[in-house]
């Protein structure tokens, strides 16, 4: 069993907090659920993008990305499932008419969702092969980079639903809400954009990408 150095847990956790808690369309959709739902209703998004990558970046270190290079259409079919999936969830979000009571029913993102949007987000899979080559050489590593991306990524979306309630309780008005929710909509759909152009070779990696 390898035995990690201080130097590299704290350079792990410094790389799993910059992937989780930048922008990204992940953290997007916490702070939409924490404004519309509440704090607690969107504790399921939280939880279900945790597990999800947590999930995923296990598999990467146990070889799924070798799938992609093998099928490298997989990986195409995969980024645009997930442009579509940002734009389902963008078109829902200027749907919504706030805390007025809507003709379109709206609920708070569920476990699923925030789980499946970590699995059509490229740039999820980005982070965490990065992460894998750069930290990891045998299981116990992957574990512990595994326990400290679960944790920081916990936290760092739960932040952000935590935001997106604060402003809720502050924006009274349904109108406001709705601008809100259409500026929130916007950044979703420029996401849905920046993936739609990855190149499906993927995207060189300097600083983190967002994990979230």
């Amino acid at each position: 069993m390898s035995v990690l150095s201080s130097t590299l847990l704290l350079s792990m956790a410094a790389f799993a907090l910059a992937a989780s808690l930048t922008p990204g369309p992940v953290n997007i959709m916490a702070l939409s659920a924490g404004l519309n739902h509440g704090f607690r209703q969107s504790l399921r998004h939280v939880t279900g993008a945790s597990i999800g990558f947590t999930l995923l970046l296990v598999l990467v270190g146990l070889g799924l990305q070798s799938l992609f290079q093998q099928v490298p259409l997989t990986g195409v079919i995969l980024r645009w499932v997930g442009v579509a999936f940002l734009l389902y969830m963008a078109t829902m979000l200027i749907m919504s008419t706030g805390r007025e009571v809507a003709t379109v029913p709206t609920t708070a993102p569920s476990f699923w969702h925030g789980a499946l949007m970590q699995w059509l987000n490229p740039k999820a899979w980005v982070a965490s092969a990065a992460a894998v080559s750069a930290y990891t050489r045998d299981g116990f590593g992957i574990a512990v980079l595994a326990i400290l991306f679960f944790i920081l990524c916990y936290v760092s979306i739960t932040t952000w639903a935590a935001m997106g309630s604060w402003l809720g309780t502050r924006l009274t008005r349904p109108h406001h809400l709705r601008r809100l929710n259409r500026i929130m909509a916007a950044l979703l759909m420029a996401s849905a954009l920046a993936m739609g152009l990855m190149s499906s070779g993927g995207t060189a990696v300097g600083l983190p990408p967002s994990a979230a």
